[in-house]
């Protein structure tokens, strides 16, 4: 009853927001573009600012995006039907979710506790897809424990046994692969060896893993591993689960920190020709804008959602992929 309340109110003044924003802002109501791509709200967007679910959905709406990377565990408290009947009410799609496991897993923790954890995760996956996603990631370590190989194995073995619990969902997972120097640096006292920080290295290692597995596409981050076009354009477009997406000022490496980030269009790696490039093979998934630092923490939640779409769109249409 609590809830029903609750989403009464909410879905009131949803409602009332959006009339006020298609006058002031133009929005449009959130639909595919030619290309078959759309663009997801990043929590990355909201940081600091306090938006819990259900309330981030419907600011996702209201700023016109098509879809939402959305959180398992609170839509979960909620409920599937009344999960289901929120998206259905929003008209927007649940993009990809984290994979539910708590660091250090899946990767770094012992294989009883992980073996333990695939069998939550097998609950997860079902509410998700029952909810309309059918993807998740999880971030990639670059640099592991052990050396290359034996580490390899291990990340290996556990991303294959995922997968099997994913494909009785029909879900798929996406790892990240962080190209960004900072993460490599030694820390004092840890010892820690190269691992996996390139856009084919990824995908070899999903290949490996299962054909549910597949890449997280991070544009900040292929472009500060070195990335070319003609690696995504070399990469079967099944295997970019989603795309991340952000601008660098041209910097020293060594100088560069993962919350340097600058909207879509404001700095110099070629988004043109990135889009494009997955346009060439095909893909048609969630486009998440994740401007890690740009955003000003005074600026108001719906401003900085605006802001985030606006640019991302620009830059696709520039590509003629919007």
């Amino acid at each position: 009853m609590r809830y029903h309340a609750r989403n009464v109110m909410t879905r009131r003044i949803f409602l009332q927001r959006s009339a006020s924003a298609a006058v002031l802002f133009g929005v449009a109501p959130p639909r595919p573009v030619a290309s078959g791509m759309f663009v997801s709200l990043n929590s990355a967007v909201t940081a600091g600012k306090n938006i819990g679910w259900p309330e981030f959905a419907y600011l996702a709406a209201r700023a016109g995006y098509g879809g939402v990377d959305w959180s398992l565990a609170p839509a979960e408290a909620e409920g599937l039907e009344r999960t289901n009947a929120l998206f259905a009410e929003l008209k927007i799609r649940p993009a990809i979710a984290n994979l539910p496991m708590a660091r250090p897993l899946p990767f770094d923790d012992s294989q009883a506790t992980f073996t333990q954890a695939l069998a939550k995760l097998a609950d997860d996956a079902a509410f998700s897809a029952s909810a309309g996603c059918r993807a998740m990631m999880v971030v990639l370590p670059p640099t592991g424990p052990v050396p290359r190989d034996e580490y390899r194995k291990q990340v290996r073995d556990r991303v294959a046994a995922i997968s099997e619990v994913l494909r009785k969902s029909d879900t798929r997972l996406g790892l990240e692969f962080l190209g960004v120097p900072q993460f490599r640096l030694p820390r004092a006292g840890v010892v820690s060896h190269p691992f996996i920080w390139t856009l084919p290295e990824t995908v070899a290692l999903a290949r490996d893993c299962g054909a549910n597995i597949g890449v997280v596409l991070d544009a900040w981050h292929w472009h500060h591993s070195g990335g070319s076009l003609a690696e995504i354009v070399a990469t079967d477009a099944s295997r970019i689960v989603h795309v991340h997406v952000s601008d660098a000022r041209p910097m020293p490496p060594d100088q560069v920190r993962d919350d340097m980030r600058v909207m879509p269009g404001e700095g110099a790696i070629d988004l043109v020709g990135f889009f494009q490039a997955l346009n060439r093979i095909g893909y048609t998934g969630g486009v998440s804008p994740e401007p890690l630092g740009r955003i000003p923490a005074a600026m108001p939640a719906d401003e900085a959602a605006r802001l985030a779409l606006t640019t991302t769109v620009a830059v696709m249409r520039k590509a003629g992929v919007a």
